[in-house]
């Protein structure tokens, strides 16, 4: 681990690691997703923006509303987890220009594996629902982290930095 790291930075690591662990099982080997050994031969892949939602959403009465569901809202969530552990494993991600990046390559790479493999499609879609999830679980992690400062504050458990004025100010 991380020399200097704290107990919750490296729970937080096991918990990613764990994390990427079972996204790849999930979009490689998931045989009930279409996955694994049988999933065929042929490379598939989507380089037009919401092609497939679109497709999803045109045919959702034929597919049902499930697949539809599953196709969006199953990418945005399973990549939640992603952005929301980020920031408390990485300095360079506690910022949304350090998370974001980083989440969208990690998507990156398994549509990658995907296309190699010929598991699953490259589907940028699936890179733009991913990217929002990430966005999504960095987003709520900030609003936790606010609502911790504030029940700190309000606690007295931390104290409010609180900027000194100067002669300077007090004129103006």
């Amino acid at each position: 681990m991380i020399r200097g790291s704290t107990k919750i930075q490296k729970s937080c690591w096991v918990i990613f690691v764990f994390y990427l662990i079972g996204i790849m099982y999930y979009t490689i080997f998931a045989e009930s997703l279409g996955r694994g050994p049988s999933a065929g031969s042929e490379a598939r892949y989507n380089l037009v923006f919401f092609n497939e939602i679109r497709r999803f959403w045109t045919y959702r009465n034929q597919l049902g509303i499930r697949a539809f569901m599953l196709n969006v809202a199953g990418n945005v969530l399973a990549f939640m987890p992603c952005g929301f552990l980020l920031p408390a494993i990485s300095r360079r991600c506690r910022w949304i220009y350090g998370a974001v990046p980083v989440g969208l390559l990690i998507s990156f790479l398994i549509e990658c594996t995907q296309l190699i493999f010929r598991v699953g499609s490259f589907d940028v879609d699936d890179l733009f629902l991913n990217t929002i999830g990430v966005l999504a679980g960095f987003l709520l992690n900030r609003m936790i982290q606010r609502w911790r400062y504030k029940r700190a504050v309000a606690s007295g458990r931390r104290r409010v930095r609180v900027r000194e004025i100067s002669a300077e100010d007090e004129k103006s």
